[in-house]
This record gives structure tokens, C-alpha cells and sequence, in this order.
């Protein structure tokens, strides 16, 4: 029987193996498809941003049992794209070797550390699970310290979409604790390197996010930058010393380091570049989808690292690596409808639609549209096998109309 082997849990790497597993059903032949991830559940990160829950993560297992798909747990360590073998560990330092005769490589993107002293020792960050439980912990004992300067004084580095979410929501990170005091006289910062709040979302919907801002309390330093961080306080560019207890990196993503491994070419993010059928270019039986890919999403953008992207991209790999294998025709990968919900705080949330990001609604009503995408549309489908497989149709919408 011939393998796939997908490598990476997230969204780009559950589609594949959803989808894969969906069109050798259609064909009525066999594959043996592998997935191999270092966690059992699939991470919801774009709701990292958000006061921790443990329904932030959801398990893998019982979607791929009913569907034959192998799940093994454990780190990928090395590509070896001329045997066409995965080397992997396992959590109990045993080894793993995974031959495979077409691969998808969905591991994702990590946050590159940031080049500032002090920000390994002294900073959190919200980019995975661990990272917003370790920010809510650090967060109940902030509000159980005796006041001193600073206490409640939360520093975020980074002014791009996760830290706007972040910095309009983390007064309710402190109501969601019980402490509407602490809430209401905290300061919050959001600092950007940049001239502008936002420098990748674009000019038509900046004056709303700076209007949210204000009203969330929100204080901006622009074209700053944070040159250390120390236990109690931050030091800015321009010389300024913040004393302050809580310090969050937003910044800095790219691709996981596995990418580097492949004899590819890479773009500027570490991503290995991918064909239109997001098969990895100079290295044969191997695709690539989701934060790891640089794909054209059309004639003139490139996919982001977001889930918007990687849902699509993931189910196309799967779709095409799969259908490699059952000698049946590939398709091309394109997306191009986008839209972005950026969360707003108590100020609402804000929806844009094109690559120009065109303000379509702003305010409280678009809340529930953003709640609705963070706790439904992104989580994997539900119910027993037919369920399944009619969910892992190529053809299915994603993301719903709105």
C-alpha cells in the first residue's frame, strides 16, 4: 500500500489528512495515510489572543480514527527527501523512521526569538497553548502581588494584528480573573516599531483601529522600539524606562525550521516555495501547505501566514497528494476572496474584505461575527465517519459567507 505522511497538527496539516483520506475513499482505493505531530490536539491559535481556556485546543484522535488515519506522536527531526524517509523522536526518547512515498510538510510557523536583551528571561509571548497559559498564570500572580510601581502596567511589543488584539482585550484578561478594579486602572501599551499602528493592514481601516484603541485605553508608541527588558520594567529606543510587570512578544514569525532542511528554495519568511499544485520546487514527492508554503494565492498576492490561508492550502495538499498517488488528476491551489475580523476589545471588532482591506463594519455588532469565526468556523468538523467525510470535501466553503 503506498504512504503519505503528513507532518504538523495545526490546520494546514488536519485538512490534509482529512481530505487525503476523503478522496481514496471517492476512489475507492487503499493509501495508508500518516499523521505525525508532537501534540494530539489541533492548537486554535488565532484565539490566543483571547483571556486562556482550555477549549483554545481541540483533540485530533477522534477525527482521524474513524477514517483509517494513522496518528503518531512525536517530533519530526529530519527530512530525507532522496530515501524518502521521516526521522521523528518520541516523547519516551525512542526514534521513530517513517518511509513515505508522497509527503506534506503542514509544521507550521514558531516566533522567532526577539534580538533584545532580556526578552528570553523576562517576556511572554501568545503564539502557542503553553504561551497563553503561561500568560495567565503570570497574570493571576501579577493581581495577587502587593502594589508597586509597574504592577499593572502590560507592555505589548508589536502593533501588528495579534497585538492589537491582544492589547484591546487585556483589560477583560483581567475582568475575566475577577478583578474589575485591577481592570479599569491598569495601563496598557502597545509599541510599534513603525510610523503606524497596524503598518501591514493597511490606511482605510487604521483610523478605526486607533479609534478602538483610545477607547480601550490603549497608549501607542510609534517608530519605537524596545532596546531591553528587564523584571519590572521595559527601556524604549528613545530612552524612555517603563516599570512595568507583564511584557508580551508579538512579533517575528516564520516558517518552522524543518522547511530549512529541504533543498529548496526559500523566500524571506523561511517558507519553502511551492507550484501551483503546491508540490516544493527541486524537491520531488514532497508538498507543503499552511504557514511553511509561499504560495500564490493569485496572480498577485502571496498566501499569509493565517488560518484563512492554511485551511485551503492544507486541504489542496492532501487533495493533490493523495490523488499523485492514485494516479488521478491534481488541482490548482487559489484563494482569492479575503477578508480579515480583527478584534477590537470592548470597542467591537472590525471586518474588511479585499486585499486593500475595504472597512465594511466596525463597532460592537461585528463582536459576535468575530466570535463566531474564533469558536466555530475555524474548529474541526464534528460526527462519525460520513460526517466526517463529507466536511473534508475540497469543494466544502471555507470560510462560510458572511
Amino acid at each position: 500500500m503506498q504512504k503519505l505522511v503528513i507532518i504538523g497538527g495545526g490546520f494546514a496539516g488536519m485538512w490534509a489528512a482529512l481530505v487525503a483520506a476523503r478522496e481514496a475513499d471517492v476512489a475507492a482505493q487503499k493509501l495508508a495515510i500518516t499523521l505525525v505531530a508532537p501534540d494530539d490536539h489541533l492548537t486554535v491559535r488565532p484565539r490566543l489572543y483571547e483571556p486562556f481556556t482550555p477549549a483554545m485546543r481541540a483533540p485530533l484522535r477522534p477525527l482521524f480514527e474513524p477514517l483509517a488515519i494513522e496518528f503518531r506522536l512525536a517530533t519530526v527531526t529530519a527530512i530525507d527527501s532522496a530515501t524518502r524517509a521521516v526521522q521523528a523522536s518520541t516523547a519516551d526518547g525512542g526514534s521513530l523512521s517513517l518511509p513515505y512515498d508522497r509527503l506534506v510538510l503542514a509544521s507550521g510557523s514558531v516566533q522567532r526569538p526577539l534580538p533584545v536583551p532580556g526578552a528570553d528571561e523576562f517576556a511572554l509571548n501568545v503564539d502557542t497553548f503553553a504561551g497563553s497559559a503561561a500568560l495567565s498564570a503570570h497574570l493571576d500572580r501579577v493581581l495577587a502581588a502587593p502594589d508597586s510601581e509597574g504592577r499593572l502596567t502590560f507592555v505589548v511589543i508589536g502593533g501588528g494584528f495579534s497585538g492589537i488584539e491582544l492589547a484591546a482585550e487585556m483589560r477583560n484578561h483581567l475582568r475575566q480573573k475577577g478583578d474589575e478594579a485591577a481592570a479599569r486602572a491598569a495601563r496598557v501599551m502597545l509599541i510599534e516599531r513603525e510610523a503606524a499602528i497596524g503598518p501591514d493592514l493597511g490606511a482605510q481601516p487604521r483610523p478605526h483601529i486607533e479609534a478602538a484603541l483610545s477607547a480601550c485605553g490603549v497608549e501607542t508608541r510609534l517608530a519605537t522600539s524596545v532596546t531591553s527588558i528587564t523584571a519590572d520594567a521595559v527601556t524604549l529606543s528613545n530612552g524612555e524606562r517603563i516599570p512595568c510587570a507583564t511584557v508580551v512578544v508579538t512579533t517575528g514569525l516564520g516558517a518552522h525550521p524543518l522547511a530549512a532542511t529541504l533543498g529548496a528554495e526559500h523566500d524571506a519568511q523561511g517558507r519553502v516555495v511551492v507550484d501551483a499544485s503546491l508540490r516544493v520546487r527541486g524537491t520531488d514527492g514532497v508538498f507543503a501547505a499552511g504557514d511553511v508554503a509561499r504560495a500564490q494565492v493569485d496572480d498577485s498576492h502571496v498566501a499569509l501566514m493565517s488560518c484563512q490561508h492554511a485551511v485551503p492550502m492544507g486541504k489542496h495538499a492532501g487533495y493533490n497528494a493523495a490523488r499523485d498517488l492514485l494516479g488521478l488528476p491534481l488541482r490548482e491551489y487559489s484563494q482569492p476572496n479575503y477578508v480579515t475580523c480583527l478584534d477590537l476589545g470592548d470597542f467591537g471588532a472590525l471586518f474588511t474584505t479585499g486585499w486593500e482591506r475595504k472597512t465594511e463594519q466596525v463597532g460592537p455588532d461585528v463582536k459576535a461575527l468575530k466570535k463566531m469565526v474564533n469558536t466555530q468556523w475555524i474548529y474541526p468538523p464534528g460526527g462519525d465517519r460520513a460526517a466526517l467525510l463529507t466536511a473534508s470535501d475540497i469543494d466544502a466553503p471555507w470560510p462560510p459567507a458572511v
